[in-house]
């Protein structure tokens, strides 16, 4: 495998994830945030082993231009993070989009004139401080391109990624996964957040009902879109997904819980309005998806 040279902007859990893996396996890395965090940076694996490892770090573009760029900021912060790098790379230089939601991908896909590749992943990762980051549980990773070309880019970094550790499969229909990874999320996260609960107990009796509330206008808006859930079909489907990931994650903090009681921005518009904004242009009605857009606020 070819080694490449890969800026990482956006140095939260799954960016140091990202990075380190990478350095890990030889690759060139550089991390670039706000500010620039410390150039020794320790791994913990869900094994619980610990390493320490050396990555450049910036607060600012290098000059030298890499040969790829990752984009793991939230989703809010994407367009500015991108306008901020777009004048330090060639138009050809490949962009991959971390984000969730579906607000950020179709808008940087559009003003950037090189490759644009999309990734979902179900990396469980967290930080610990400045110079630490917990992989909390193995996932995998899917990489695409909303349009379904540059599919020989999305199988090299694929393989480079399941390399360093991260499995990773090319697919034709990252848009479809982008949707299906929104519509549990809209069904979790803003709910969490909102009561200040853990992912499991949202199957106890005083939110249960809500959750399968939120579920059904889901559901109606991705089957308008077109778009079915990975196994079952219609609301059974996804009904089954939701409660099988709640199942899966019971003891976690969403990361958008975590925002919330860290007083930081959330990603509630990236997960809520694409919903919100389908909804209304196939005429559903989604009373509880807009109320949770308006809470959040």
């Amino acid at each position: 495998m070819t080694r490449r040279t890969h800026w990482i902007v956006g140095p939260g859990a799954i960016g140091r994830l990202l990075a380190l893996r990478l350095v890990q396996h030889g690759h060139g890395v550089t991390l670039i945030g706000r500010r620039a965090l410390p150039g020794r940076q320790t791994l913990v694996t869900p094994e619980g082993a610990a390493a320490t490892l050396e990555v450049a770090t910036r607060d600012c573009p290098p000059q030298d231009c890499p040969e790829m760029v990752h984009l793991t900021t939230k989703a809010y912060a994407a367009e500015a993070a991108y306008a901020a790098l777009a004048g330090h790379l060639p138009g050809h230089t490949p962009l991959v989009l971390w984000q969730n939601g579906f607000f950020t991908q179709p808008r940087l896909g559009a003003c950037h004139a090189g490759p644009v590749l999309c990734a979902t992943t179900t990396e469980g990762a967290y930080v610990e401080g400045d110079d630490r980051v917990v992989h909390a549980g193995h996932g995998d990773t899917a990489i695409g391109c909303l349009d379904g070309g540059h599919a020989a880019l999305a199988e090299s970094l694929a393989a480079l990624l399941s390399e360093a550790g991260l499995p990773a499969a090319a697919v034709p229909d990252i848009r479809h996964r982008l949707w299906q990874k929104l519509a549990v999320n809209a069904a979790i996260n803003p709910l969490v957040a909102r009561y200040r609960i853990r992912n499991g107990e949202l199957r106890d009796a005083p939110y249960r009902a809500e959750v399968e509330a939120v579920i059904a206008e889901v559901a109606g808006v991705m089957q308008a879109e077109g778009i079915a859930p990975p196994a079952g079909a219609g609301l059974d489907g996804w009904r089954a997904l939701v409660w099988r990931v709640v199942g899966a994650t019971a003891n976690n903090r969403a990361s958008m819980l975590q925002d919330v009681l860290a007083g930081r921005a959330t990603e509630h518009e990236a997960i809520l309005a694409p919903l919100v904004s389908a909804a209304t242009r196939h005429g559903l009605a989604t009373p509880r998806l807009e109320a949770l857009l308006a809470t959040m606020r």
